[in-house]
């Protein structure tokens, strides 16, 4: 296993064995086993079904990035998609996240780093989507919840919640503000400037430092370049409009999906919006390194979530822990079917995707015409 993927295993191997330590640790196992008796599993079986049109969704919602690079069909789209994210799933280190790109390199002779620019839009779709649900949500139920409690140390009520909300609509317009900056070529250049200055100054100040200092800073002009790139692919309005609409389905199903199976698990009686609130707590705390699967960190934010709806600790990890399971293994699943029927192989692509990464991004002008030859959808 290359030394990247270790390092970044045994990291996140460490960070999940501290939240599942924390998410657990005031449930008794008797008591956690008898709430998973009383389960209605079958409920777990439309979840799976609206978890796999979440994926059409972002099949479909790449294959519209994809067009200011090259026509692909569904299928084209779908396989390196499912293939990216069960990788995340059962691989450290996200190396799913470069998948998608090494594969369109394969099958496209697309360069990697144009695909990364692809996977970076995305990035920003889903981030915007989640900041935007969570400020939606989030103010229409705050005045509803209870005098708070204590979870993990940290005391909730209505006060602080709505300070983190007032948190997240800065968050969001600093982030409408960044991007709207990185789409104009000069504002671009003057931020780059800015952070190559930084740079330079403290390897400077620090030279002992200087090798990671570059690594970071080369790292954070890579994204600016990637996430500039990207949204340039999607300036057409129409094209602009359908991934965004996509992107509201796809987050707005996966909390569907969290509130069809609560139907089967006794003591989980949110509504649909709380349920989104949760679901997005959750997407932010997974953000952080961990295990393969997201393990541990996925069970301490959906159990911090839930608590603040007033969801008793052993009902709430019992739902998450089954919900996470619901989630993550149907993905797997097709996932590898989709490697078997592209003869992928997993093992190499994750050496391969820890090779791409870090390379600068590739201008739009300098991309390839699509090969000819290639089916529509």
């Amino acid at each position: 296993m290359p030394r990247k993927l270790t390092i970044s295993l045994i990291v996140g191997g460490l960070i999940s064995a501290l939240t599942l330590y924390l998410a657990f640790r005031n449930v008794p196992a008797d008591q956690l086993l008898s709430y998973l008796g009383t389960i209605n599993y079958w409920w777990i079986v439309p979840m799976c079904f609206i978890v796999v049109l979440t994926f059409i969704l972002r099949a479909l919602r790449w294959k519209v990035i994809l067009k200011g690079v090259c026509e692909v069909s569904f299928w084209q789209s779908f396989h390196p998609t499912m293939i990216g994210f069960m990788m995340n799933c059962v691989l450290p280190g996200r190396v799913g996240e470069l998948a998608r790109p090494v594969l369109l390199k394969r099958d496209r002779g697309i360069p990697v780093t144009t695909g990364l620019s692809t996977i970076a839009a995305e990035r920003v779709f889903d981030l915007i989507s989640l900041i935007a649900m969570f400020i939606l949500f989030f103010s229409t139920l705050s005045g509803n919840i209870g005098t708070g409690g204590t979870y993990l140390g940290v005391h909730l009520d209505g006060q602080i919640l709505k300070s983190i909300v007032t948190g997240m609509i800065r968050l969001g317009i600093v982030l409408a503000l960044f991007i709207a900056l990185l789409t104009i070529d000069r504002s671009r250049n003057v931020i780059k400037q800015i952070i190559e200055g930084l740079g330079r100054w403290l390897t400077r100040a620090m030279p002992a430092l200087k090798r990671p200092i570059d690594r970071l800073f080369n790292l954070a002009l890579a994204i600016i370049d990637n996430i500039a790139v990207g949204l340039s692919l999607v300036r057409n309005p129409v094209h602009l409009a359908y991934c965004a609409g996509l992107t509201v389905a796809i987050w707005a199903l996966t909390a569907l999906s969290y509130r069809v199976f609560a139907l089967g698990c006794p003591g989980i009686h949110l509504s649909l919006s709380a349920f989104t609130t949760v679901m997005v707590i959750i997407c932010f705390v997974i953000a952080l390194p961990s295990v393969p699967g997201f393990w541990g960190l996925w069970e301490a934010g959906g159990v911090f979530a839930l608590s603040i709806f007033g969801v008793a600790e052993k009902d709430a990890l019992g739902f998450i822990l089954v919900n996470h399971a619901s989630q993550i293994f149907p993905v797997i699943g097709m996932g590898l079917i989709s490697a078997l029927i592209t003869s992928v192989n997993i093992l190499q692509l994750s050496h391969t995707g820890t090779a791409a990464d870090g390379r600068p991004p590739a201008q739009p002008d300098a991309q390839p015409n699509a090969p000819h030859g290639l089916e529509g959808e």
